[in-house]
């Protein structure tokens, strides 16, 4: 049996006073944890937050189309192939290639959101035009091969793979997730608060002092333990290449460190970057270390949440590994905070790394990983 290769990543992150990730009240999204009110992110949020940064670091056959409206995208694509057809006959003739493979449209939409690589629409759309100028059906085996993941992997767009795809008409089309991301949650205890504020109207009389609007928002502020690992084999076997999944590794990291969600981004600027970064590759198990947080951090002693949640994340990673042999392979740390500068000695490596070294090095290891398991590193365009 193969070992697996994983890929954990630790962040925490001091955000001020925000409100990120809302829930149906408006109010920030909260959690219980030890008890205790915490501040949350959902993983969705973030992970939204990571595919936004996706574009600016991969090419369009990296990223997909999370949608209802794909029936439009093939549309567009047949019309790129058959410059004359008409716009009503592509829709028709995308929407014939999407039902061929079993996902259901109606009225142009389909029922859920439905994520297709750029890749995947592309070859739709040219089985569509070949049906359109043969005047016959489109090849469902064809079709659905398309959306296939084990026939057609090289058509799988890197979000895709790793996020995941569930086609609730076609079950057979579904991808599973090769990267796993938690709800970031506070490491102390949550306060609440809220800002009350006013807006005058520009063009009222001068001798109306009035507001013309009275409002109120919530927010809050916290430091915030973020967690998420990559399967890399899983992630290889989604691709059906090792470069392209060392591509998407890059990606990841770097786009997940550094994204931020964009919930009331024009109230509150409240873009941060993490204060300490902990990247392990692991050949057992992923191992989020969020129990260290389980008892709330308070600030004390001169030392603020930042510092000791690293006392204390690095005293659970030594715990676990000493009761489950766990003992990641290789650690890198990153850190970004003058009261982190303890945390590489306490997590047992000679000194923190910038984030660029750390991504190549884990790159490096990931490629050498998959040779050894026979997905060579082929040269990708």
């Amino acid at each position: 049996m193969k070992k697996p290769q994983f890929i954990d990543i630790h962040i925490l992150q001091t955000v001020p006073p925000s409100n990120i990730n809302r829930d149906d009240t408006g109010s920030p999204k909260t959690a219980y944890f030890g008890g205790v009110k915490r501040s949350r992110v959902s993983s969705q949020a973030w992970k939204k937050a990571t595919r936004d940064s996706f574009s600016y670091l991969l090419d369009e056959f990296g990223l997909g189309w999370r949608t209802k409206h794909a029936a439009n995208l093939i549309a567009e694509a047949v019309t790129a192939i058959l410059p004359d057809i008409e716009d009503d006959q592509a829709e028709v003739a995308a929407e014939k290639a999407l039902a061929a493979t079993g996902v259901k449209v109606k009225d142009g939409e389909t029922g859920y959101l439905l994520f297709l690589s750029s890749g995947q629409i592309k070859a739709l759309a040219s089985l569509a035009a070949q049906a359109f100028e043969a005047g016959a059906d489109v090849d469902k085996r064809l079709a659905k091969e398309i959306l296939d993941i084990k026939k057609k992997p090289t058509l799988n767009s890197i979000d895709v793979a790793m996020f995941g795809r569930m086609v609730a008409d076609a079950p057979d089309l579904n991808v599973d997730a090769s990267v796993q991301v938690a709800h970031a949650i506070g490491i102390g205890k949550m306060n609440p608060e809220f800002d009350y504020f006013t807006a005058l109207d520009d063009c009222s009389p001068e001798d109306n002092a009035g507001a013309a609007m009275i409002e109120t928002t919530e927010f809050t502020s916290s430091t915030m333990y973020r967690y998420a690992t990559i399967d890399v084999l899983h992630l290889c076997k989604n691709l059906g290449s090792a470069a392209v999944a060392c591509r998407g590794i890059e990606a990841f990291l770097k786009a997940f460190i550094t994204s931020m969600p964009t919930g009331k981004q024009n109230s509150f600027a409240n873009r941060t970057l993490p204060g300490a970064v902990v990247l392990q590759l692991r050949d057992t198990q992923p191992v989020s270390l969020v129990n260290a947080f389980e008892k709330p951090v308070e600030a004390s002693h001169g030392k603020n949440q930042i510092e000791i949640g690293c006392e204390r994340l690095a005293k659970q990673e030594e715990a676990v590994d000493k009761a489950f042999g766990t003992t990641p392979q290789k650690t890198f740390v990153i850190t970004a905070s003058p009261d982190a500068q303890s945390l590489p000695s306490a997590m047992g490596v000679e000194g923190a790394c910038d984030l660029d070294a750390a991504i190549a090095q884990i790159s490096q290891a990931c490629a050498a990983y998959l040779a050894e398991n026979g997905h060579q590193t082929e040269e990708v365009d």
